[in-house]
């Protein structure tokens, strides 16, 4: 049985199970139209923002982390959502949602029940006791306890460590003042939509001696130098504007488009669990080629060019990046493969040139809008480059990486009728 055949027999068993239980109310008659979304999208959008709280600030798991949990909690949300759109009695899908959502983080982020429960009273204060919310509740629940289950062994947090020698040759990954490898344990990680995290893997880094090695190395020597001559203040404004965290702009920006967009509670919950699976496989993707080929860094590799083997190559024992390189390995680039995961889905979700997503940055206070893949990853690629922290071959490769996800995720996800 395929992955995405298993997902679809495990909801259908929600819902068989949830029915069994839920509270009936008098229904249209035989011959009615069928009903509209019947909850508030609002909801969806307002617990992702609860669970980038919960995840990212206080959870502070490092963004290729956050992504996953976000994958998994729009999953649940998602699936709570059709499950009561579609059950036979009338069943909040507002409620589910948020049930699901408070429930699976209160399950992985204990230390923050707190304040998600806080929330979740808060919010159903404000709904009317009635058999549809019983029934809102009941599917939410269900749907939670069947994603934690089903995630119980799973491969997180795994005691996964990036063995390296004494003495690492010329290429091989080391840490970059930041520690050593960041979450290991993702890249072992089972996915949540592509059937394995080396379905998608590249051809990994260019050789040491090749001509192709060296032009990038050339381009990021230049333009990646905390102190380029050869960077105009536009290429610095847009590296320090992909600087920011990438997981937390994307929700973000889906909250904002969502919104203006009027999004059902359906087709909202659908869009969040889509990118956000493709995100998360992505991510896991990208960690497994990581740790299987773990590149050195461009401040590693300049400030050791002598040891490449490649005569077009110099070294400067003195090159430090525009930025901060983050602890794990070169190939393929982390922000590549999710950014790539996320403009893809979003295309194969609503057309080529109408992505129409505003991405804000913290680091410049700035915004800027995206209407097709193309451009915002082109966008990403110069970034990485000119913050120093990758050669372009490894955000091209997680620009590969992140298309194959989407492919596949965009599969999953597309209505019936689409």
């Amino acid at each position: 049985m395929t992955r995405t055949r298993t997902r679809t027999v495990q909801r259908q068993a929600i819902v068989a199970a949830v029915l069994l239980v839920l509270v009936a109310t008098p229904t249209a008659a035989a011959g009615d139209e069928p009903a509209s979304p019947r909850g508030d999208p609002g909801v969806v959008l307002s617990w992702n923002a609860l669970t980038w709280r919960t995840v990212g600030v206080e959870g502070e798991k490092p963004p290729p982390v956050a992504q996953l949990y976000l994958g998994l909690v729009s999953r649940a949300v998602y699936d709570a959502v059709v499950t009561a759109e579609e059950a036979d009695v009338p069943t909040a899908s507002d409620v589910a949602a948020a049930t699901a959502a408070h429930d699976v983080l209160v399950h992985w982020f204990p230390a923050s029940q707190a304040a998600l429960d806080a929330d979740l009273a808060g919010w159903l204060g404000t709904v009317p006791e009635s058999a549809e919310r019983q029934n809102g509740v009941q599917v939410g629940q269900d749907a939670a306890a069947a994603l934690v289950a089903a995630r119980a062994d799973d491969g997180r947090d795994a005691p996964i460590i990036l063995d390296r020698p004494a003495e690492p040759p010329p290429g091989m990954w080391v840490p970059t003042g930041t520690g050593e490898m960041q979450a290991p344990w993702l890249g072992f990680t089972e996915p949540l939509v592509v059937d394995s995290p080396e379905e998608y893997a590249t051809d990994g880094p260019d050789p040491l001696d090749s001509e192709a090695y060296a032009a990038d190395f050339a381009e990021v020597a230049a333009m990646g130098s905390a102190t380029s001559a050869d960077r105009t203040a536009e290429q610095t404004d847009l590296a320090l504007f992909w600087s920011d965290n990438p997981a937390r702009q994307y929700q973000d920006a889906l909250r904002e488009r969502a919104a203006r967009h009027q999004l059902d509670i359906v087709d909202t919950a659908r869009l969040f669990a889509a990118v956000n699976s493709a995100g998360a496989d992505a991510a896991i993707t990208c960690w497994r080629v990581k740790y299987d080929t773990p590149f050195w860094r461009p401040v590693t590799a300049i400030q050791q060019a002598d040891r490449d083997g490649n005569d077009a190559t110099t070294a400067d024992p003195a090159w430090t990046p525009l930025r901060s390189t983050p602890p794990h390995p070169e190939n393929p680039s982390g922000h590549g493969c999710l950014s790539s995961a996320v403009a893809g889905t979003l295309e194969e979700m609503f057309g080529h040139g109408q992505l129409d997503m505003e991405i804000r940055s913290t680091v410049t206070n700035t915004t800027r809008v995206y209407d097709d893949a193309e451009a915002w990853l082109d966008d990403i690629a110069d970034a990485r480059v000119w913050l120093g922290v990758h050669f372009r071959d490894s955000v091209d490769d997680g620009r590969e990486i992140g298309a194959g996800v989407a492919d596949a995720v965009a599969d999953e996800f597309r209505p019936a009728d689409g």
